[in-house]
């Protein structure tokens, strides 16, 4: 959540009251599209957010037939004042998702149906600068478990730009190439995207080397037979997103670095472009299935790219 004015995360309120038995339904119907768990719950939160936070106590209604466009609008406006605006924007597209499903179940009028969602400003996401990976690295170096496996985690999110899940979804086995995702000797990596749809990405040398130190500390560890990759200190087990995500902000915050998984994802594209990669070639390797995603992600390299190239051209010297 990326909250502008607010003091950190605040829990959402979420009991639908009388709307949420078309939520649940919505919920199922998704489900069997097979959309991702992570997608499921994004969008059935937004509607029972919706309902909650506006619905129930700004305006009475207790049924979805009541739900106007103003009401959207006004609900907008809220997030808006207090939200970023791709965060907005998010939520306006799961409710269009949720009045879509609605309007065709019921054989109702969609009131979103002449709504435009909220205008995003694109921003420049900061990439990583040579002593901030420096620092990263220095933070996570040494020869114990946690330091050995937080390096690996590092390099491999820095050589491959993969999204956290997919990087919690790794597996491992030592034995059977057939149940194991890495395969350090072909320096490549079976990832997991939406729809179970699989993809091979690759890791430099040395993110090879970095993975393969820590795997030579996991074959003492406790819970070894686990077959996900990256595992807990002192024996525990298999590390969630959520973990991941924590001691990437904790080694960070340990060097003065401000990072989070997803940044590693801007440093790659913006990496990838500005050393003249082929755009398609990065839509394969990051698993985009649309060019909209190389304007986004892109941004930056074409920035750097620009600015270099009016040093050679506005140069005096002939």
């Amino acid at each position: 959540m990326d909250a502008r004015r607010s003091g950190g995360r605040r829990r959402k309120p979420l009991a639908a009251g009388t709307f949420q038995p078309e939520i649940s339904s919505f919920r199922l119907a998704l489900a069997a599209e097979a959309k991702a768990a992570k997608t499921v719950r994004n969008y059935t939160e937004a509607v029972q957010w919706f309902a909650a936070a506006h619905l129930i106590p700004q305006t009475g209604w207790t049924r979805w037939e009541q739900v106007s466009g103003p009401d959207i609008q006004w609900w907008m406006v809220w997030l808006l004042s207090r939200y970023s605006d791709s965060y907005a924007s998010n939520q306006y597209r799961a409710l269009q998702q949720f009045f879509k499903w609605w309007a065709e179940e019921e054989e109702l009028p969609d009131p979103m149906a002449r709504l435009r969602p909220p205008k995003v400003t694109e921003k420049l996401i900061p990439v990583f600068t040579s002593v901030e990976l420096l620092r990263l690295e220095h933070a996570c170096r040494g020869r114990s478990f946690a330091q050995r496996r937080d390096a690996a985690i590092v390099a491999v999110f820095q050589a491959t730009g993969i999204r956290l899940s997919h990087l919690a979804g790794i597996r491992y086995d030592p034995v059977d190439a057939e149940r194991s995702d890495l395969d350090l000797w072909q320096r490549e990596i079976t990832v997991r995207g939406k729809h179970g749809k699989q993809r091979i990405v690759k890791i430099s040398y040395p993110a090879a080397r970095t993975v393969d130190r820590y795997i030579r500390v996991r074959a003492r560890h406790a819970q070894v037979w686990r077959p996900q990759l990256w595992l807990g200190v002192n024996n525990r087990g298999p590390m969630t997103a959520q973990g991941i995500y924590q001691m990437i902000v904790r080694r960070g915050r340990q060097c003065g670095v401000r990072v989070y998984p997803h940044r590693f994802r801007h440093h790659f594209s913006h990496t990838w472009l500005d050393r003249g990669g082929a755009e398609g070639d990065l839509m394969e390797l990051n698993g985009w299935a649309s060019p909209q995603m190389l304007r986004r992600y892109g941004a930056s390299a074409r920035s750097a790219i620009a600015r270099r190239t009016y040093d050679r051209i506005m140069s005096d010297t002939p």
